[in-house]
C-alpha cells in the first residue's frame, strides 16, 4: 500500500488519469445495467427474425445501406429517425434490431425509439462490422 501513496505522490497526473478511468468504466458498467436497451448477438438477431418477425432497422447512411446490409432489413439514417418514427407505428410491439456500422450510433436510436414507446428495442453487438467479419451474409443493392 505503501508503494502506491509513493506513487500517487511521484506521478499526480498519472494517478488521476487513472483514477478518471476507473471511474469512467464503473459508471459506464453500472449504466449498462440500469439500461432498457438489449443487446443482441447476430445469431441472436438471426432468431428473433425467424421467430418473432423481428424488424431489422439499420441506420447508416443510404450509400453504406446499398454497398452491404443484412435481408430484409429496412434503412432509416439515423439523422431522419426523429422525423420518421412515426414510419415504424405499426411494428411498435414486434422487437426491433437496431444496426450501425460498430453498435455504438444504434444505442443512441434505441433510446429514442424508447422514448417514443417502443417496448421491445434491441442493438445488434458489434454492429455490421461484426456481422460481416462473422461471415454472415449480405444483401447489397
Amino acid at each position: 500500500m505503501q508503494q502506491y501513496i509513493e506513487f500517487a505522490g511521484n506521478h499526480p497526473v498519472l494517478s488521476l488519469i487513472w483514477a478518471a478511468l476507473f471511474f469512467a468504466l464503473v459508471f459506464s458498467w453500472i449504466q449498462s445495467l440500469l439500461s432498457k436497451i438489449q443487446f443482441v448477438s447476430p445469431t441472436e438477431l438471426t432468431l428473433k427474425v425467424n421467430r418473432e418477425d423481428a424488424v431489422v432497422l439499420d441506420i447508416r447512411g443510404a450509400d453504406d445501406f446499398k454497398k452491404g446490409h443484412i435481408a430484409g432489413a429496412r434503412s432509416l439514417p439515423l439523422a431522419q429517425l426523429p422525423t420518421q418514427i412515426e414510419s415504424l407505428e405499426k411494428s411498435k410491439d414486434a422487437p426491433i434490431i437496431v444496426v450501425c456500422f460498430a453498435g455504438m450510433s444504434a444505442q443512441g436510436a434505441a433510446k429514442q425509439l424508447l422514448a417514443a414507446g417502443f417496448t421491445k428495442v434491441f442493438v445488434l453487438t458489434g454492429g455490421m462490422q461484426k456481422w460481416v467479419g462473422d461471415s454472415l451474409p449480405v444483401v447489397k443493392k
